[in-house]
């Protein structure tokens, strides 16, 4: 029960946080690119490959298995996965490709999906610096 709330609590504001990210970015690129989700779900990839990987650390400092898996359950499934939006970046391809705009729909649709793995990589690599 008690994972189930702090997956909860950490949705809401990885949500309230891609809100805010979102917003900013879309208040500074205006154009054709859905350039906000894009940020959201390549920085949100990066946090969650980051966050992934250095929990089991935290049973060398006395933390129990059990609080470690739940601060990871939390950051990753929880907030990180309130903050990314996978659907939305699907839905913004489908709307470009409708009204014409074929070549940003694929850049939004092969670029998310490239970049956003990248990132994840990257934040795997990351945080094995704190293994």
């Amino acid at each position: 029960m008690l994972a189930l709330l702090l997956v909860a609590v950490g949705g809401g504001l990885g949500a309230a946080a891609r809100f805010v990210v979102d917003g900013e970015v879309r208040a500074r690129h205006d154009g054709g690119f859905p350039w906000g989700t894009f940020v959201v779900n390549v920085s949100g990839s990066f946090l969650i490959g980051a966050f992934s990987t250095p929990f089991h650390t935290l049973t060398w400092y006395g933390v129990s298995p059990d609080v470690a898996h739940l601060v990871q359950f939390a950051l990753t499934t929880g907030l990180c996965g309130g903050y990314t939006t996978f659907s939305t970046a699907t839905v913004e391809s489908v709307r470009l490709a409708r009204s014409g705009r074929l070549r940003l729909a694929l850049a939004n649709t092969l670029g998310t999906l490239l970049v956003t793995v990248l990132a994840a990589a990257a934040g795997v690599a990351a945080g094995s610096l704190f293994v």
